[in-house]
């Protein structure tokens, strides 16, 4: 007979030590699960506190208002007859703990500490929580005054690694890292008879990341059965990743619901009506049933509650969720659709008017661009035709508009004209007519409001003053000048940029009348300035330090040269931008140098590499860990079909020079959307040093086998040789 029960997940976007927000927005979860019938609901990891208080879990402050949260949680009657999950840090005994914290009716079950904390790449868990003892292990927990006040005299729970025993059935639960770990908790629980398994997540965006989490839970309920739900944060936290929802549940390997991966919802819950039948039907393999008697036995602590209806009131109109096919985004789409989403959060949560972004004609400042376009359709699809309170809210607040207007923009290029400044900060002799007529078209597509100037009189000011101190007239290297002298040219050039843009974001609100125009308004701001430098160029140091990548944030900045690509061609249909192709046309170029009739300045051609190779790098020094020497013998079997072993020890040899000298530039990289799983963000992801020896020793043992091949060393594939030949 079938025991049918409704069960609810859910993707949350929590804001770092925002409590009362974060309250609101769990209870909203809470009443949206058990209008559609819900009798359990599960939450994001860390959801009182938000995921991203980073030092301030060391606080005293923030564990105390979190168990004071939960209190005002758990005292609102729409808390009544649900059992509910809820994310958490807890002190135990003097060591801190992330936790689960499993309630109902008021009555705190089980506190379940995570087993295994995240602690590579973005996360740094264990600077702040410990890992629980073990599995199994259970002990007591002295609740605190304001939780033993809500429960009429409830003095302790149980804490640890438990399970939750119902009149029905049995739960437990993971939190996020444990489901990546070679074995997860989920799994023993399972084969001690634990039917749900919920796990709790903070889980960042990455391209194509989503398709790992899919498999990997899809993985764990195929091989022993059972039914999962998994529940993630959505949105910014306060920091440069962005959390992709996805909140899903799935019944033995067959998804049954999934929530969106990008929303500009704060709250979305995802529900699904499955049947315990279904698990214990799946079961009932006998090289399962031999591992499951000899799997240790979990402590339940039980409750008095039936998750499924009654058999004498059965239910007709109920039937289990039919299987769906799981949703994956293109990695173009993910970009479209990621950094929009990141820069929506940020900037309504700045308290600023908008965005300003130096538009030179390239395609980093175009694919920036069309990020904040992307923005501003989703913006527009919410609070117009959605019709989405909190999102209206919040536009109405940024674009200087009274609460009660009654302003509603009719497409998202109204949007931007009012939150998106643009400017083409050129150069009379250096900045080409194309790219300055290609800036200007693309602002008028997008709706933006774009200035066109040249700074040509700052930058003679500059050089002017430097030479009545010194004496000395820097040239470009064209006119006879050395390398030093051409470099310093360029660099003023792109750091009058920098201060311009700073001086434009600060005032255009003024210029524009915004705050004659709505004095009261609460949020008289600047604007945020939107840097546009790639992973790849930081990579190699491709660019000017404190120049115009010194930006408040940066949305591309863990994004390749290769994905911008594909999105700006995604873009070009999706969003109907015909002009996007001639940014994808153009030679990359700085238009740092002087133009003339057989020179034209290459981005390419100046790092001496290019971006495809760049990407190439960037995957084996990180994702990799290889070094110089690995990287090298790497190389010559990856790219020996068109290169020889010493051309490839040239090119690393190359890269790594110019990594080591230009790492320092990393220590002032603006806060950038993470993307790649390459990026050199020293602040966050990247924890190397930024002053560099050399990798003398590397070298000289790849010299050493080089002189060892002899001729084989120079020699390069002959189709590699015909092909060239066949080029010139």
């Amino acid at each position: 007979m079938s025991q049918l029960v409704t069960l609810a997940t859910c993707s949350l976007n929590q804001f770092a030590l925002d409590f009362e927000g974060n309250a609101r927005r769990i209870l909203e979860s809470i009443r949206q699960a058990k209008a559609a019938g819900a009798s359990l609901r599960i939450g994001p990891e860390l959801e009182i506190t938000g995921y991203g208080c980073l030092d301030h879990f060391l606080e005293a402050d923030t564990t105390t208002q979190a168990w004071e949260a939960l209190a005002m949680i758990l005292a609102n009657p729409v808390c009544e007859d649900i059992l509910i999950d809820i994310g958490m840090p807890v002190w135990h005994k003097n060591v801190l703990y992330n936790c689960r914290i499993i309630s109902y009716n008021k009555e705190i079950l089980l506190i379940r500490p995570k087993l295994h904390l995240a602690n590579d790449g973005n996360y740094r868990e264990m600077r702040y929580f410990t890992p629980w003892k073990g599995e199994t292990i259970v002990e007591d927990f002295y609740l605190p005054p304001a939780i033993e006040k809500l429960t009429a005299g409830q003095r302790k729970c149980r804490i640890g690694d438990a399970l939750i025993q119902t009149r029905d059935t049995c739960l437990g639960t993971e939190t996020c890292e444990e489901l990546f770990t070679p074995r997860s908790p989920g799994s023993g629980a399972g084969l001690d008879g634990c039917e749900i398994i919920s796990n709790s997540s903070g889980s960042h965006h990455e391209l194509r990341k989503l398709n790992t989490r899919v498999d990997l839970i899809r993985q764990e309920t195929l091989r022993s059965g059972g039914i999962y739900l998994y529940s993630n944060q959505q949105g910014c936290d306060g920091d440069r990743l962005y959390y992709d929802g996805s909140a899903m549940i799935i019944v033995n390997g067959r998804i049954v619901a999934q929530g969106s991966q990008f929303s500009l919802s704060d709250v979305e819950v995802v529900t699904a009506t499955v049947d315990l039948e279904d698990v214990r039907s799946y079961r009932s393999i006998k090289s399962r049933a031999m591992q499951a008697s000899h799997q240790k036995a979990y402590e339940r602590v039980e409750v008095e509650l039936r998750l499924s209806n009654d058999s004498d009131d059965f239910d007709f109109d109920l039937k289990p969720s039919p299987e769906i096919s799981a949703k994956f985004l293109l990695p173009e789409e993910e970009i479209a659709y990621g950094p929009a989403c990141w820069l929506w959060d940020y900037l309504r949560r700045s308290n600023q008017a908008g965005f300003f972004l130096p538009l030179s004609g390239g395609i980093d400042s175009c694919a920036t661009a069309i990020l904040v376009h992307s923005m501003c359709r989703l913006v527009f699809k919410d609070a117009v035709e959605k019709k989405d309170p909190q999102v209206l809210k919040d536009l109405l607040r940024i674009a200087g508009e009274p609460a009660t207007s009654s302003w509603r923009p009719k497409n998202p290029q109204e949007i931007a004209t009012k939150i998106f400044h643009t400017a083409y900060l050129g150069m009379e002799t250096n900045s080409s007519a194309d790219t300055r007529s290609r800036a200007k078209e693309l602002a008028s597509d997008l709706g933006s409001y774009h200035l066109d100037l040249n700074i040509d009189t700052c930058y003679n000011a500059v050089v002017a003053l430097f030479t009545t101190v010194t004496n000395f007239v820097p040239k470009y290297k064209m006119y006879g000048g050395t390398p030093a002298t051409n470099l310093a040219l360029q660099n003023i050039q792109a750091r009058l940029r920098m201060v311009l843009s700073y001086l434009f974001a600060q005032l255009l609100p003024t210029v524009r009348g915004r705050n004659a125009k709505n004095p009261d308004n609460s949020n008289p701001g600047g604007l945020l300035v939107l840097g546009s430098a790639n992973v790849d160029e930081s990579l190699r140091g491709y660019l000017t330090k404190y120049d115009c990548s010194s930006a408040d944030i940066n949305p591309i900045g863990g994004i390749s040269k290769t994905d911008l690509k594909r999105f700006i061609l995604w873009s070009s249909t999706n969003f109907q931008l015909p002009i996007l192709q001639s940014f994808i046309d153009a030679p990359p170029t700085a238009e740092l140098e002087p133009i003339t009739a057989d020179y034209t300045q290459s981005d390419e051609a100046d790092m001496s590499m290019s971006y495809a190779e760049l990407s190439v790098y960037g995957t084996l020094r990180k994702t990799y860990k290889l070094g110089p020497y690995s990287m090298w013998s790497r190389l010559t079997h990856q790219w020996g079909d068109k290169l020889s072993p010493q051309q490839v020890y040239e090119k690393v040899r190359t890269f790594f020079w110019f990594y080591g000298i230009n790492r320092h530039k990393m220590t002032t990289i603006t806060p950038s959307y993470h993307a790649e799983n390459y990026s050199p963000d020293d602040n966050r992801f990247d924890l190397r040093p930024f002053l560099y020896p050399g990798w003398d020793w590397a070298w000289k043992k790849v010299e050493g086998r080089l002189a060892a091949m002899g001729e084989r060393a120079t020699q390069i594939p002959q189709h590699a040789e015909d092909e060239n030949k066949k080029s010139v």
